[in-house]
């Protein structure tokens, strides 16, 4: 067990934003107890000290992760599907692309841009059944459910959506759009 030095304390209590004030009346001791420690003036006992390390802890702030931020169920389609299923989800649910999942593992996504590009080439015509392997792009990045959001937030800067990904099953998505409820 590291035992903190009085310098380590004041650090760590004034990285939190925390008083003296404050830590004293959370931790049930004076604040002068707390300033005596902070200078090295006195040893405290183990007891004052799991207290003070308590209060700190509590205060740490507590990391979100992307488990807590993913949405479910993940609309998806597979790559046997044929385009038109593409078309009518990203219609009906106002997107832009979807992920390609095979049996629960990602394996690419389908944009509407491809889409429409495909259109404007004249390479889609009603009378010919296109699947979606046809016009699949590399995939999305994936994170495990337990990857802290600063690094999903740097992902999404750079990407649609990121998939949840636990063992290789896709768990659930997180794009640009789910971020603004920790802003709210």
């Amino acid at each position: 067990m590291h035992i903190p030095t009085p310098e380590e304390l004041r650090a760590r209590r004034e990285s939190l934003g925390m008083r003296q004030t404050e830590l004293a009346k959370q931790a049930g001791i004076s604040q002068s107890m707390v300033a005596r420690i902070e200078a090295g003036n006195v040893d405290p006992r183990v007891s004052t000290l799991n207290k003070i390390l308590t209060v700190l802890n509590s205060a740490e702030p507590k990391k979100i992760r992307a488990a807590q931020i993913m949405h479910m169920p993940v609309l998806s389609v597979q790559p046997q599907d044929a385009i038109s299923r593409a078309v009518d989800i990203i219609e009906k649910n106002n997107i832009s692309q979807l992920p390609v999942i095979d049996r629960g593992v990602p394996v690419g996504c389908i944009s509407e841009s491809v889409i429409v590009k495909a259109i404007e080439q004249q390479r889609l015509h009603k009378t010919h059944m296109f699947l979606v392997r046809d016009f699949m792009e590399a995939g999305f990045p994936t994170v495990p459910p337990d990857m802290d959001v600063e690094t999903v937030i740097n992902i999404l800067q750079q990407n649609h959506a990121v998939l949840v990904v636990e063992g290789r099953i896709v768990k659930g998505v997180i794009t640009k759009h789910d971020l603004i409820s920790l802003i709210v």
